[in-house]
C-alpha cells in the first residue's frame, strides 16, 4: 500500500508529465521532425494527451469510494499539469530561438495547441477535485477561482490547492485502512447505545448531518448511535423535557437499560437539566459534554444588553418563521440565547450537582486563529475573547470543565479546533486533530469503563 501510495503520489505525476510535453507540443516540434511522419504524428500525440487525462482514473479506481477515486484522479492530474506546463514552457521558449523569426506563424500556432491541451489538463484536474474535496472549503475555492488568471499568484493558490487535497485524500486513506485493521474488533460497541444531542440553532437531519461523519464512524466500529431530535432553539427546560422523553422512548423501544448521552454546547445544558429536573439519572449511563457553555458566555450578555430590543425582536422573528417551515414546533430564539447568558449558566451550574452513578466527562477546545474558522466563529472569536479570553469562537476555555473528567484539546499552529470543528461541521480535516477518530475514542473509553 506505501509503494503504491509513493508511486501515485511521485512518479506517476512525473511520468505522465513527460508524456504530455512532447505530444502538447507535437506542433512545434513537427518542425524539426522528417518530412513524412504526418498525419501519424498527431494521432499518437493526441492518444498520449488522452491517456494522460484518463489514467489517473483508472489507476485510483481501486480507492474505496468514487469520491476518493476522483479526488486521487484530479490530485494526479494537477500535480502532472504543474511538472508539464513547466517543461512545455521550457521546450516552447527553446523552440522559439530556431523558429522565430523565420517561421513565426507555426511557433505560435504550435504554441496554441501547447497552450490549449495544458489548460484541458489543468481543468480535469482543477474540477475533479472543486467537485470531490472536502478540506478545500468555500474560501480557498474562490481565492483560487478569482487568482487564477493572476501570475504567480495563481501558482501559489495551485500549490496550496495540492497540499490541502494531498493531505485531505492521504487522512481519508489511512482512516479507511485503520477501520479495516480492527475491522471486527468493535471498538466502539459499547454496553448502551449512544445518543448524539445536538447544540442550539440546528436541527437533527438526514440531509446535513450535524455531527458530520463522526456517527457513521462510529457505527463502522459497532456503536449504535440515536439522536436527540429535538428543536433547534428553544428555552433549556423546555429541550431537557423533550430530550426525558426522548431517552424513555429509546430504552423502551430498545430494552437497552440506560444510554451514553455525548451533548455538544447549549446540547450539554438540556442534558444536565434533563438528569436534574425530569426523573431519568436511572436511565443515563454516561453524559459526555463537548464544548458546552457550563458556566456561560458574557459577550451573550454583552450582546442582549446592547443591541436595540427592536433589532432582537425582528432577527427573533425571522429565525422563529424559517425554524417553524423547517420543522421545529415552537421555536424561541431569544429565550434559547438568553440561557446561554453568563447569569443563567452559572445558576444552572450551581443549581445542578455532578450527578451521582453518571460518569461524566467534559471536552473544550481552543481556536488559535479566527479567520481559519467556518464563519461566522471568526467574527465572535474576537467578542468571546474580549470578555472571557481563550476560547473556541463562541465559548470560553474556563467554561467548558464539568464532571470527573476533562479534555481540553489544543493543537499547536495558526488554526486551532473551533465550536463547529469539534462536531465536524464542515466535513474537513486539518493536521493535529482527526475528529473523528478522537470520537472512536470517546466512546471506546466509554466501552472500556463497562458503559
Amino acid at each position: 500500500m506505501e509503494k503504491k501510495r509513493l508511486f501515485t503520489r511521485y512518479f506517476l505525476p512525473l511520468l505522465l508529465a513527460l508524456l504530455l510535453i512532447p505530444a502538447a507540443s507535437v506542433y512545434t516540434l513537427s518542425a524539426f521532425l522528417p518530412a513524412g511522419w504526418f498525419p501519424v504524428g498527431y494521432y499518437v500525440a493526441a492518444g498520449i494527451a488522452l491517456l494522460v487525462n484518463l489514467l489517473p482514473l483508472l489507476l485510483c479506481a481501486g480507492y474505496s469510494s468514487l469520491r476518493l477515486t476522483f479526488l486521487g484522479h484530479g490530485l494526479t492530474v494537477l500535480r502532472a499539469f504543474l511538472y508539464s506546463s513547466v517543461g512545455s514552457a521550457v521546450l516552447q521558449l527553446t523552440a522559439a530561438c530556431f523558429l522565430v523569426p523565420d517561421d513565426r506563424k507555426r511557433f505560435l500556432i504550435g504554441a496554441a495547441i501547447c497552450v490549449g491541451v495544458e489548460a484541458v489538463t489543468f481543468w480535469n484536474g482543477i474540477v475533479s477535485v472543486y467537485l470531490t474535496s472536502a478540506g478545500l472549503g468555500i474560501k480557498t475555492r474562490v481565492i483560487g477561482f478569482l487568482l487564477g488568471l493572476v501570475p504567480v499568484a495563481n501558482v501559489i493558490c495551485l500549490f496550496r490547492i495540492i497540499r490541502t487535497v494531498d493531505f485531505e485524500l492521504n487522512t481519508e486513506r489511512c482512516r479507511i485502512n485503520r477501520n479495516k485493521a480492527r475491522k471486527g474488533d468493535n471498538v466502539c460497541r459499547t454496553k448502551y447505545p449512544i445518543l448524539l444531542v445536538h447544540g442550539v440553532f440546528f436541527r437533527d437531519s438526514r440531509l446535513f448531518c450535524y455531527w458530520g461523519r463522526i456517527p457513521k464512524e462510529l457505527k463502522k466500529n459497532g456503536a449504535e448511535v440515536y439522536f436527540g431530535n429535538h428543536d433547534s432553539a428553544e428555552p433549556v427546560a423546555v429541550s431537557a423535557a423533550f430530550l426525558a422523553e426522548r431517552v424513555r422512548q429509546i430504552v423502551k423501544e430498545t430494552g437497552c437499560e440506560k444510554v451514553n448521552i455525548i451533548a455538544h454546547s447549549k446540547g450539554g445544558l438540556d442534558c444536565r437539566c434533563a438528569i436534574a429536573n425530569e426523573g431519568i439519572a436511572p436511565l443515563v449511563a454516561s453524559l459526555t459534554t463537548v464544548n458546552t457553555p457550563h458556566r456561560g458566555c458574557l459577550f451573550a450578555d454583552y450582546l442582549l444588553n446592547k443591541v436595540d430590543k427592536g433589532v432582537q425582536e425582528k432577527v427573533a422573528a425571522a429565525y422563529n418563521a424559517a425554524a417553524k417551515k423547517l420543522g421545529d414546533k415552537s421555536p424561541d430564539f431569544l429565550a434559547a440565547v438568553t440561557d446561554l447568558t453568563d447569569e443563567k449558566c452559572k445558576a444552572y451550574d450551581a443549581a445542578w450537582d455532578k450527578p451521582e452513578g453518571i460518569y461524566c466527562h467534559s471536552v473544550g477546545s481552543v481556536l488559535n486563529a479566527p479567520l481559519a474558522s467556518p464563519f461566522p466563529l471568526g467574527l465572535t472569536y474576537y467578542l468571546a475573547g474580549h470578555f472571557d479570553g481563550p476560547n473556541d469562537g463562541l465559548v470560553s476555555e474556563p467554561s467548558f470543565a464539568f464532571g470527573d473528567d476533562y479534555t481540553f484539546l489544543e493543537i499547536p499552529g495558526s488554526r486551532g479546533i473551533s465550536h463547529a470543528d469539534v462536531i465536524d461541521l464542515d466535513r474537513a480535516d486539518y493536521p493535529g486533530f482527526d475528529v473523528t477518530e478522537f470520537y472512536v475514542g470517546l466512546v471506546s473509553d466509554l466501552k472500556n469503563r463497562g458503559f
